[in-house]
Parts: C-alpha cells; structure tokens; sequence
C-alpha cells in the first residue's frame, strides 16, 4: 500500500490540478479510489484510524458476509476462492489490506476530516486533523453505514448495576459463559450474536424484539437469498412484498409459539423503510428449541432490573444494545444541507445534491442486493460521472 502525505501547501494547486478526496478507508472507499485511478483521475484516501478496514476489524469474531464471496469483490481484483462461499471478518480484513496494496492506492492514515464546505474557486475545502485545510476537486464521502454506535437513552440506563454494552463492542461469547444475558435488537446482528452466546455457553439468552422481523434462510438448496435481491432489485414494491409472503411459509416455519409471528407488513415495504431481513445462521433453531427465548421490547430500567414493554421485569447479568449505528455525517456535511431528517444523503452513486455539485456519497444505504456488491456499482458510476466532469471541479489525470 503506498501512503502519502497531502501537499504541503494544496491552496497554491490550480483547481484542476487537485485530487479527488475520498473520505474513508473501508470497502466503499477503496473502491472508489481504485475506480477513479482506472479513469485517470488521482484520488487521496483519507483514513481516521491507522489502518484501512477499521469497521471490520471492530466486528466481532464469527461474523461472516451474508453475500457471496462471488459477488462480494471489488472492482478489479476478486476474492480469493480458499475464502470460502461465505467471508469471515478476518479474511475481509485480508483482503481491503490486499486489495489496498495490489491497486497501490493513495492512503493517508490518521487523518480525519471535520468538516467540509465549497472553497471559492468552485473545488471542496475540507478540515481535518492537525489544522489540515485539503482542497480537492471533488469529495466522496465513504465514512460508513455502521459509524457510530447508537444505544437508546432507556429511563434508569445510567442506574443499572449490571453490565449494558453496545453489540459493537462485543468480539464472542467467551466472557459470558454462565451468564444471563439480554440482546437487545433482532436485526442480523443482534440475532447472530444471541446464536453465538447460546453455542458459546451462556446460561440464559434472552432476545428482545419490538418488531417481529422477516427471516429468509441464507441458501436454500444452493441458491443464496442475495440472488433473490439482486432479481427484485427493480421490480415494484407490492409485487415483491405478494411473493415473498408465500416463499417464506414454505421456507420458514411458524415461530408465532416462541414470540415471533410473521411480520404483518411486506418484506420489501420493510426494506424501504431500512428494516433488512435477517438471514438465518441459527437463530431459527435456537429459538424453536427455546435455548433463545424471545422477550418483548424494552422500555427502560428500574431498580436494577430491566423494564419490558408490558411490565415485566428482568434482571440479566448482561445488556448488549444490538440497537444499531449513526451515520453521523451531520458535523461533516450537515451545514450543506444535503442529509435528509434522519441524517442519511438525500443522493448516493454518481448523483450530487443539486446545491453541492462534485459531492458524492456511497455505501449509505443497506440494499438486499449485497452491499459490497453496491459499494462496487457505485464506484465505477461514480468514477465515471467526475471523469466526464470537463468543467472546473475536472480532476487531474493521472499516468500508470
């Protein structure tokens, strides 16, 4: 991997002459300078931790892609085949460090950016560590969709004597061995988590559920539930919520016993509204057999105990909040008003919000389709729409 510092003085750069800045260094950013340098165009990735990944080493330690290795890969260089069909963290990890290296991407490590705005000669100002002012030509913003950690301000949280962490900061069950514990959250992640405490030994494992959650299995006879959303990508929202509700009676039984009755709503009116199915690792099992047991939502915390929405009250060892991340892009970009009410970027892929032409932002959405797979579509059109920029925000070629 080839690091490089920014210019010493970027301001005395005529705007041409400028790098588009990538802001992040995890799959979507790397692909996107990749994209960019096979378009001629010079990209600087700006990275806040040490390393590349920084997301993905963070996860914990069974967490696999739910997408397959085949249509996982970035462009211009696939996964390896010894990976597997379905990528462990570590081996996701291996390959942003090789994908990184083989594409020699420009990377500048330890640099985060706090803000950026419009400089005046029609290019992008952008803070960052140190006093850093970066004028680039263009700026994508590839930050993340799981960026910071979000637990819920539950009444009596801060009074609870037991252990509350957020899922980010659990790694495997190895800690909880003969404990009770309580996730809170069934996305995927707060199901494979309770899977995971309930293979590794938990004495109680409890899964808090406000909203019964469409479940597809992760393959059915071969064929992967990510082939499924790729073909329903495009076609109508009703079509797809009418076939899905009689594929899953057949591929998923009835869970309504244990606390989880099928969803009354559509399975792609959910995704549209940012609910993603959860893609079965066990969790069915688990909670058929009772070693998972479902508990209703929770509404807060008293004397030490948790509070379930109908009045129960619960005193688990352990609180892990699998309740989900902020984008957190309001300090960057919030003042350009380019983020909708509930923080995400009104455009994503090669679309600039119309008030700030040569900002772009990918990987802020969570399609059914596979996000590496996304984040990949999303580089090339990216890299493709500033390429054909001929205007002043048109960045430098570069020769290889």
């Amino acid at each position: 991997m080839a690091d490089s510092t920014a210019s010493a003085d970027p301001a005395a750069q005529p705007p041409a002459d400028r790098p588009v800045y990538v802001i992040g260094g995890g799959p979507g950013g790397l692909a996107a300078a990749h994209a960019l340098r096979a378009q001629g165009v010079r990209a600087v990735v700006l990275e806040k931790s040490e390393r590349v990944g920084a997301s993905w080493r963070r996860h914990y330690d069974r967490l696999h892609l739910h997408t397959t290795r085949r249509l996982s890969g970035l462009p211009g260089l696939p996964m390896p085949r010894s990976f597997g069909r379905w990528v462990s963290r570590d081996n996701v990890v291996r390959y942003l460090e090789k994908y990184a290296e083989y594409h020699q991407l420009e990377i500048v490590t330890g640099v985060e950016v706090s803000r950026v705005e419009p400089s005046a000669d029609g290019g992008w100002l952008l803070h960052a560590t140190g006093g850093r002012e970066l004028t680039g030509s263009a700026v994508v913003v590839a930050t993340g969709y799981n960026h910071t950690p979000h637990v819920p301000d539950w009444p009596g949280r801060d009074a609870f004597k037991g252990e509350l962490l957020h899922a980010g900061e659990y790694r495997n069950p190895g800690p909880y061995a003969g404990r009770d514990v309580l996730v809170v959250g069934v996305g995927n992640t707060g199901a494979e988590i309770a899977v995971d405490l309930v293979e590794g030994g938990a004495s109680r494992v409890r899964l808090s559920v406000r909203t019964a959650p469409h479940i597809v299995r992760r393959s059915t006879a071969g064929w992967a539930a990510q082939f499924t959303g790729i073909l329903c990508r495009r076609l109508p929202v009703g079509l797809v919520d009418r076939m899905a509700g009689p594929l899953a009676k057949v591929s998923v039984p009835d869970l309504s016993a244990q606390g989880l009755p099928r969803p009354d709503t559509g399975l792609y009116s959910r995704v549209n509204e940012g609910a993603i199915p959860v893609q079965d690792v066990g969790l069915i099992d688990a909670v058929r057999k009772g070693r998972v047991e479902v508990v209703p939502a929770v509404e807060g915390f008293e004397d030490d105990k948790v509070v379930l929405a109908g009045g129960d009250h619960i005193a688990p060892d352990t609180v892990i909040a699998a309740t989900g991340y902020r984008r957190s892009l309001e300090g960057v970009v919030g003042h350009l008003d380019v983020l909708d009410a509930r923080g995400r970027p009104v455009v994503h892929g090669p679309r600039t919000p119309k008030n700030a032409p040569g900002l772009y932002f990918t990987g802020f959405t969570n399609p059914i389709s596979g996000m590496f797979r996304e984040l990949a579509l999303d580089a090339e059109k990216i890299a493709k729409t500033i390429s054909r920029d001929t205007d002043r925000r048109l960045p430098s070629r570069i020769t290889h």
